[in-house]
This record gives structure tokens, C-alpha cells and sequence, in this order.
């Protein structure tokens, strides 16, 4: 039978009683509707999680008690920084789950001269908020221990000048191709473009920042695709996927 699991930021020791702030509270009541004697793992960021029952479960508070350690590894060696053009609806919840089952470290929501989602100053943390969710049950789901750190939606121009490593962008009219490059230090970041790709100055302005234009073979991916597939690829190249 599979145990559920789930991300507390909670400090987390062997032999302890917890109680789950509210929204994890719910998630176990509602959602697994987990019962009293129930097992359930809980991972905090810090390496490895913990195997654990449930002691108390009522509508006004869900207790777990912490059972056992469990040491394990299941981060890729290679570090992955996302930069990705925010796209419409689905498709962005859609990236940002997969793009957390296949390893990302750190993903950047990018705003783009062709990005056609405009948000008001209110809604920006609230869809923040949204994708955050998507990402902590990504997590939970695919059995990773660290969550990828999920960064503030920022202005492509902005960004670019702040990564370090080897730095890709996805064109479908470049040249190269990802098996031409190493990256340093184990390090490689990506930047995806908006369904409507990227414009001349934002190429301009990636290669300028050290950007290296690569394709994803001959045909042009929906920018769902195109960030998952880079993504698929390094970890084949330099990552778990070998």
C-alpha cells in the first residue's frame, strides 16, 4: 500500500508529536482523509524524511507522531535553474508540476514582451501562491525530499543578467544543440519562452548575458513541451537520467 507523503516546513526529530498547521491539517482530513493509526511520511528540506502515524485526526486538529528517519537521496547531481515565459492557465500549471517531477532546483516565472497573461499588482502573489501549491504536491507526489525553490515572477530583463553556469535559452532556430555543451560545476540553467516565443531584442538580450541559443531538434515545440524536453535532455546529458 502506498503511504502518503507530505512537506511541513515544521522542524522534524524522531519520537516527537506534531501538530499540522491548517492547510496540511485539511489537505490530510479532506483530501486522504487519513484516520487515527494511519501512516503517513512527512519531509521538511532538510534531507531525507520521516515515516510517520497519525495520532490525532478531528475536525479541529490533525496530530502526527514521528516514528522513524529515513536517509534518503533522490536529487539529480545536476543543479537546474528554470527561467520560464509564463504562459495561459493549464499550461503554466501544467510546466510547473512536470518541470518539479523532472528534477528542477530553482524555477523563475518570467515575464515576456510576447507573454499574454497581464497581471495587476494584487493578482501576482496570488498566482505566486497558485503555483507554489502546484509545486509542494509535485513534490510530495514524485518522491523528492527537497522542494525546488520557487522564485517571485521577475522581468526577463531582469533575470538574465543574474545567472551563473551554463546558460541556455530554447530557440527553435539556433544552431546548436545541448550534446555541444558541459556544463560548470554541474550547473545548467534554461530559459523557455511564452507561446509566443521570444522576441529579436530578448534573443539580443539572452546572448548578451551569455546565453548559448540551442534547438531542440527540427520541429518548433508548444512552450509546454519545449521546457520539459530541455529539461528530459540535460538530465539525460549530466544528470540521473544516464
Amino acid at each position: 500500500m502506498r503511504i502518503s507523503r507530505l512537506y511541513t516546513p515544521d522542524i522534524l526529530n524522531t519520537g516527537q508529536k506534531i501538530e499540522l498547521k491548517e492547510g496540511n491539517a485539511h489537505y490530510v482530513r479532506t483530501v486522504l482523509r487519513l484516520k487515527k493509526d494511519q501512516q503517513i511520511t512527512l519531509f521538511n528540506g532538510q534531507g531525507g524524511e520521516f515515516l510517520s502515524v497519525i495520532h490525532e485526526a478531528s475536525r479541529k486538529r490533525v496530530v502526527v507522531s514521528i516514528a522513524e528517519f529515513v536517509d534518503r537521496a533522490v536529487e539529480s547531481p545536476l543543479y537546474v535553474t528554470l527561467g520560464l515565459g509564463i504562459s495561459r492557465g493549464d499550461r503554466m500549471d501544467w510546466a510547473v508540476q512536470k518541470a518539479v517531477e523532472l528534477g528542477v532546483n530553482d524555477l523563475t516565472p518570467l515575464l515576456t514582451e510576447r507573454c499574454v497573461v497581464k497581471f495587476k499588482a494584487d493578482k501576482k502573489q496570488q498566482r505566486l501562491q497558485h503555483w507554489k501549491h502546484i509545486a509542494q504536491h509535485a513534490t510530495e507526489q514524485s518522491g523528492r525530499t527537497m522542494p525546488p525553490a520557487l522564485s517571485e515572477i521577475t522581468e526577463i530583463e531582469e533575470w538574465v543578467h543574474k545567472q551563473m553556469g551554463l546558460k541556455v535559452f530554447l530557440d527553435p532556430y539556433a544552431e546548436q544543440t545541448l550534446a555541444s555543451l558541459k556544463p560548470e560545476d554541474q550547473k545548467v540553467t534554461l530559459l523557455s519562452g511564452p507561446e509566443g516565443g521570444f522576441s529579436n531584442q530578448e534573443r539580443e538580450l539572452a546572448v548578451a548575458a551569455g546565453f548559448v541559443p540551442v534547438r531542440l531538434g527540427k520541429r518548433i515545440l508548444r512552450t509546454e513541451t519545449a521546457s520539459l524536453a530541455a529539461l528530459s535532455a540535460v538530465q539525460m546529458l549530466w544528470g540521473d537520467f544516464s
